[in-house]
């Protein structure tokens, strides 16, 4: 007799590891006695699922096994696939059109997401995603819903956990991408400067450029000065013999020439976050004006790149293979004490589990203090006590019982 059903869901940008979590909790759970669906197309399968018998539901919920899972779990993405639906500010341009009664411009339908959770029979629910998927995941929570959530972000930005699924495999893409950018740069004797996701976060820029990716990291964390930037380009670029130097930006990087101007498009999503990207073509143009000061009268050319979606293709890495291994069974544990509305999470390097309304409690930033050379524009390696992956910097800071 089965203990019950488990649903899982992914929601908001793809990243290597998804289907290995996929793949942890759905075995885990079926040999602990459970019957597990997928819901599709993240919080958007239980928006657009109809509570008729004779519907077809197919596109909404998916019915997990060994083996469906077993074949997806080595490959990168999600199989469930992914969406940024956020069903307590949905437009009414979104609204299916089984849903009536809804009148407004954006309409909170959480109502008909719990009773289709009751009609699909869900038990538990295990959303994977970063802090807006997981804040509706506290939401429902906080509606009477056995929820137990996992962390998934390449920005590493969830607050609660030094780890989120993405971020290894993120960081190993910038290196070795960056790498490769290197001949180019290197033979044409310019500067390279390469985006790098991180809207508010600068995790994906300062840790690759620790590992010597980049000469220098431009983070959201501190407005830049772009003479002070081009200044120490030009010096690094000179005393490379091969002529080049590399800087590393976040998307969400700030510039003090720039302060309170907007690289953001237009459109936004229902979480309100307008999309990223520009940030690296401003400071290649201005690198390239300011670059003659320093080299002699002499202009310096620009190579400029997004990274944008490579860094979150593709198979997963060793470390985004097994701490999503580790997360589903966490969560599998957190099941089976009935410890419902928590976060799995790992802790300066042991896992461990907070509660789900850490995810809004605060944002997880670089402690530019402790981690961030303002004067040098690159990381401070100091290590001693540090966690695995740089922190918050203050320890004290994590959400505790």
């Amino acid at each position: 007799m089965s203990k019950g059903t488990i649903a899982i869901l992914t929601g908001g940008g793809d990243v290597p590891g998804l289907n290995p979590a996929i793949r942890a909790i759905t075995i885990r759970a079926l040999r602990d006695g459970y019957r597990v669906v997928g819901i599709r197309h993240g919080w958007g399968g239980l928006v657009d699922y109809i509570r008729d018998a004779k519907a077809d539901n197919s596109d909404n919920v998916l019915e997990l096994s060994e083996p469906i899972v077993n074949r997806a779990g080595r490959t990168g993405g999600t199989f469930l696939h992914t969406s940024r639906v956020r069903p307590s500010h949905l437009p009414d341009s979104r609204l299916p059109p089984h849903l009536t009664g809804y009148k407004e411009k954006v309409n909170d339908i959480t109502k008909d997401v719990l009773k289709n959770l009751e009609h699909i029979g869900v038990d538990i629910l295990i959303p994977i995603g970063g802090d807006d998927t997981l804040s509706y995941g506290k939401r429902l929570h906080d509606e009477g819903v056995n929820v137990v959530a996992i962390p998934k972000t390449m920005d590493n930005d969830v607050f609660g956990t030094d780890y989120c699924i993405g971020f290894s495999t993120c960081v190993t893409r910038t290196i070795e991408l960056t790498h490769r950018l290197r001949t180019s740069a290197g033979s044409h004797e310019r500067f390279l400067v390469i985006e790098v996701f991180g809207r508010y976060a600068g995790f994906t820029a300062l840790l690759p450029t620790m590992a010597g990716a980049a000469d220098r990291c431009v983070i959201p964390e501190y407005a830049v000065e772009v003479e002070h930037l081009a200044e120490l380009l030009t010096h690094d670029r000179n005393k490379n013999p091969s002529r080049y130097s590399v800087v590393l930006v976040s998307e969400g990087a700030r510039l003090t020439s720039h302060e309170g101007m907007s690289f953001e498009g237009e459109e936004t999503d229902m979480f309100g976050h307008r999309k990223l990207g520009g940030i690296g073509d401003i400071i290649g143009n201005a690198l390239k004006e300011s670059s003659s000061k320093y080299n002699n009268g002499r202009r310096i050319d620009v190579v400029n790149q997004r990274l944008g979606y490579l860094v979150r293709s593709g198979d997963p890495d060793a470390l985004d293979s097994i701490v999503p291994m580790a997360f589903g069974n966490l969560a599998l544990d957190l099941v089976g004490r009935k410890q419902y509305g928590r976060l799995v999470s790992i802790h300066r390097g042991f896992y461990d589990s907070v509660p789900i309304a850490s995810v809004t409690s605060d944002k997880k930033v670089v402690d530019v203090s402790k981690y961030y050379n303002t004067e040098r524009l690159r990381p401070i390696y100091e290590f001693d006590g540090a966690p695995l992956f740089i922190m918050t910097g203050d320890e004290r800071r994590k959400p505790r019982d």
